[in-house]
């Protein structure tokens, strides 16, 4: 891997197409039940067993009739059978008409369906006050899926409703790849755990939650190996123990030059390193790179590494736009990254940056964007008060009323 100097700065997207471009995409994939396949990706596409619907039926509760039966509103049918959900009526006799419900199967002969409040029922016929068109009301057999047509291609991670398309579709299993392994710790000695106490100039470290919770969602297996402490012989002996049985090694903190930043020599030890200085606010330094496994580890012969800032939010805003990417190319899924909408800015930003930003943002009842209005990269309370960023090209101030390219966290973080 070719180390850029350190006054270089990649953009976004460079540093993207490196790290996605060095790792392949995992091969192992595995049959999961349906019911527990939310947020995997799929290894194999799904083709429907049967079509969808499996027969016209009715997409209203009301009458099922054949239109050129009802020229006039007003036209008055005999009710010759009651057709409910699972009832599979008789064929229908010209000039009838059949009391039907949502999902019912039309009955043979009938080619429309008036919805119940455009009639009016009485005693052994119904009043049709309206002319229907051939179709009205009905769903065709196969609109939805034909059978083995493709429900969900390669590459789909797999949402509650794409569950609901493969179970319509028949698959009561699903072939996914494999979950990703993930070990993920932190460093600095000045980390502590919620509930213990806090000595001078201690925090708590809110990055090993973020994290796991993140890596977590993405439908990976996460390893904590907790907080390793500032010393070269401890972090090598971290990666080491983090290398054996993962794919992936995600770290924060570490990853500048400091006297204390031990990350950056114990992976040039124990592997290499690439120690970008990527052009984004918050964010910048991003670590990438491989640790060696030992041998008679049954998995390739190292791990990759991503070293993340320490600060919470540029350890939460550089995990989704480098992380997530990463983890979600291992599993093959198809659709890497949130694709944005322009929305209208309700603030001022006069103090644009060099660096592409990501400003914390939320949707106001206007249909514009309130800004946070501290963009401190360690004020986490911004990330759980913004709906989502505003995705802000380098050099660009904003003035209210702007248009502005809007990601919402949900579009990431799901």
């Amino acid at each position: 891997m070719n180390t850029p100097r350190p006054s270089t700065l990649l953009t976004l997207d460079e540093a993207l197409a490196r790290l996605l471009g060095a790792v392949q995409p995992l091969t192992a994939s595995e049959t999961v039940s349906t019911f527990d396949a939310l947020g995997r990706v799929l290894a194999s596409e799904v083709r429907s067993l049967v079509d969808v619907p499996s027969a016209d039926n009715s997409a209203m509760d009301g009458y099922a009739m054949r239109a050129s039966d009802v020229p006039a509103t007003g036209t008055l049918l005999p009710v010759s059978q009651r057709i409910p959900a699972g009832v599979v009526g008789a064929a229908l006799k010209p000039g009838t008409a059949a009391r039907i419900f949502t999902g019912a199967l039309l009955p043979e002969g009938a080619d429309a369906v008036v919805m119940q409040e455009q009639c009016e029922a009485l005693d052994g016929a119904v009043r049709v006050n309206t002319v229907p068109a051939t179709g009205q009301s009905v769903r065709r057999r196969g609109e939805d899926l034909s059978h083995d047509a493709i429900a969900l291609p390669r590459g789909t991670r797999l949402t509650p409703q794409a569950l609901g398309l493969a179970a319509t579709a028949g698959a009561a299993t699903l072939t996914v790849t494999r979950r990703p392994r993930v070990a993920l710790f932190s460093t600095g000695d000045e980390l502590a755990m919620p509930g213990e106490p806090l000595k001078p100039g201690a925090i708590y470290n809110s990055n090993r939650f973020t994290l796991r919770a993140l890596i977590l969602s993405l439908g990976c297996e996460c390893t904590d190996l907790g907080i390793v402490p500032d010393q070269l012989d401890a972090t090598r002996a971290a990666l080491r123990t983090a290398a054996q049985g993962h794919d992936v090694i995600v770290t924060s903190g570490g990853v500048s030059v400091g006297e204390e930043d031990h990350l950056k020599p114990a992976v040039q030890a124990e592997g290499e390193l690439n120690l970008w200085q990527i052009a984004i606010k918050p964010g910048k330094p991003l670590a990438f790179g491989s640790v060696r496994r030992a041998k008679g580890d049954a998995m390739e012969e190292k791990a990759w590494f991503v070293g993340l800032p320490g600060n919470p939010v540029s350890s939460f805003i550089t995990f989704l736009l480098a992380v997530r990417p990463l983890l979600l190319h291992l599993q093959g899924a198809s659709v890497l990254q949130p694709v944005g909408m322009p929305m209208r800015a309700d603030f001022d930003w006069p103090r644009a940056d060099k660096r592409r930003e990501f400003l914390r943002v939320r949707r106001n009842e206007q249909g514009g964007l309130d800004l946070f209005t501290n963009q401190g990269s360690g004020v986490l309370t911004s990330t759980v008060w913004a709906d989502g960023v505003v995705d802000n090209p380098p050099e660009t101030p904003i003035r209210a009323g702007d248009s502005v390219r809007f990601i919402a966290l949900a579009e990431w973080v799901a």
